[in-house]
């Protein structure tokens, strides 16, 4: 007696799950410029290191007999697999069997999944095309009865979407068109990137006309709004380069917050000294300047990685490697508001802050910030309420921070440059100018009354201009130590290495508790 006709069934069985929605709808997803999930899958993760879970769900077809005739295959495929050599949970949405609906997926699967990440410690990529195993009008059919969002094991898996977040890296990849449930997956992540083929939306065009706005999916939820919106961080052109965008996040990051993020061997020169930044920025203030060259001039060469690049544009995020240690970087952009805060930057800063607190990563932040956006557009958009946010997410972190001074640091959102209440290392260039505001428009309101008694107002003007101008040098602050180091631009790359060496054995592991420091 032996298991072979068992064993036989099961290759049987597998086979029939691997056919997914069957050749018709396989072809149609191919014909569409999109791959199949296990393809994307396979193509994700190591070579030869995918361990699938639950292949064999799905609903059987059976004859009078009790023989199978066919299996309709739960639309989610999940498992475990490696991205360079690290392991991983990989969940994707087969859109091959009834476009992703939850009228043929098994709840369970997508959840453990997420349990299986939390519990093992490991990231988590969510490959999703469709709504996720979220709603379908035909689910009320199907199931004979309409779904209560949030109901009986559903708000555990909202819950378990969203508290992975404290937990492990979360990736999320949308190759299609993405609505509902599948939106929120999506959007529940630390980094996501979508191709530009692909759509994103809450409710798609056809609920979206009912209420007069008849827009194509691209109009709707395109590439170009969504990152602009800050949905979504990144948009590229194909789905191999989504692969390669979600590996290159993950190694910055350690699997878990109970892990440090990993160090790289690096053969850049700590001490290099780049001559172009002594001209980076210019000495008319009101003149713009490119900042991306001077972070690629001071980090690990080539280790640069944006996100969110179309969000929030006053501010550059990134991860980025000093040494070879993984670092957070922020770094104001001149080419937007002069390097003014926006509520939309300060919701990028607290963003991004927390994940640098979430994952131990240090922080460094080259600044020249004017200030908040002022303005009725300001006023009308709330934009104190959202910078006060991000001075708190500032204050509430517990890595180690440093700050580089590039030119201007004014007002409230100038005083946002490090965390209040604890060290952290600050450096100001030559070209460095700070103050409570600047002085263009403050002194004719500070000045007011001298001005309008000169016989020559506007030469009066210019003369306060001067003198206070002459007090605003970055070395009278110096000298009352109100800023601690002025230092040469050439030397800035080997000052924050060696803040990356001093940061190296205060990376703690552990969950971030963001509590308020005295």
């Amino acid at each position: 007696m032996t298991w072979t006709p068992e064993l036989d069934e099961l290759a049987s069985r597998t086979a029939l799950a691997h056919q997914m929605g069957g050749a018709d709808k396989v072809k149609r997803q191919h014909d569409a410029g999109r791959l199949t999930v296990r393809e994307r899958i396979t193509r994700l993760v190591d070579d030869n290191s995918f361990h699938e879970v639950g292949a064999l769900s799905g609903v059987g077809e059976y004859d009078a007999a009790g023989a199978l005739q066919h299996v309709t295959p739960a639309n989610c495929v999940f498992g475990r697999g490696r991205i360079d050599g690290r392991p991983v949970v990989v969940v994707g949405d087969d859109f091959t069997v009834r476009g992703g609906s939850a009228d043929a997926s098994i709840s369970n699967k997508p959840l453990m999944a997420e349990d299986m990440a939390a519990e093992f410690r490991l990231p988590i990529l969510r490959v999703i095309e469709g709504s996720g195993g979220g709603g379908s009008v035909k689910t009320i059919e199907t199931k004979g009865a309409s779904n209560l969002p949030g109901g009986i094991g559903g708000t555990r898996g909202f819950w378990r979407m969203t508290a992975n977040l404290a937990e492990v890296p979360v990736v999320g990849l949308g190759l299609g068109s993405v609505a509902g449930l599948g939106a929120a997956r999506l959007a529940s992540s630390h980094y996501s990137v979508m191709t530009r083929q692909s759509a994103m939306f809450v409710a798609g065009p056809p609920l979206v006309a009912r209420l007069g706005e008849v827009l194509d999916k691209q109009a709707l939820g395109g590439a170009d709004i969504q990152t602009r919106s800050g949905a979504i961080d990144e948009a590229v052109e194909t789905e191999e380069e989504a692969f390669a965008c979600a590996r290159r996040f993950l190694s910055y990051l350690p699997s878990s917050v109970h892990g440090l993020p990993p160090v790289l061997p690096c053969d850049d020169d700590p001490a290099r000294a780049d001559e172009s930044l002594m001209k980076a920025v210019p000495r008319n203030r009101r003149a713009v300047y490119k900042m991306r060259p001077i972070i690629e001039s001071v980090v690990d060469a080539g280790s640069f990685f944006e996100m969110g690049r179309n969000f929030g544009r006053s501010i550059i995020a990134g991860l980025a490697r000093l040494e070879g240690r993984p670092v957070l970087m922020l770094a104001s952009d001149p080419y937007h508001y002069g390097g003014a805060w926006s509520p939309d930057t300060c919701q990028k800063v607290v963003r991004f802050v927390d994940l640098a607190e979430t994952f131990h990563l240090p922080v460094v932040y080259l600044m020249d910030c004017p200030g908040f956006m002022i303005g009725a557009e300001a006023e009308r958009t709330a934009t104190i309420r959202h910078g006060v946010r991000a001075m708190a997410a500032m204050n509430q972190t517990s890595v180690p921070w440093c700050t580089v001074i590039v030119r201007n640091a004014f007002g409230v959102a100038g005083a946002a440059h490090q965390p209040a209440g604890r060290l952290s290392l600050r450096y100001a260039w030559l070209s460095a100018y700070w103050g409570s505001l600047p002085l263009e428009g403050g002194i004719e309101a500070a000045y007011r009354a001298d001005i309008e008694a000169a016989d020559d107002p506007k030469a009066k003007l210019l003369e306060i201009e001067a003198r206070l101008n002459a007090l605003r040098s970055p070395f009278r602050s110096a000298e009352k130590f109100w800023v601690e180091e002025i230092i040469d631009p050439r030397k800035t790359r080997s000052l924050l290495c060696d803040f990356s060496r001093l940061a190296e054995p205060l990376r703690t592991p552990g969950k971030a508790t963001f509590s308020m420091r005295p």
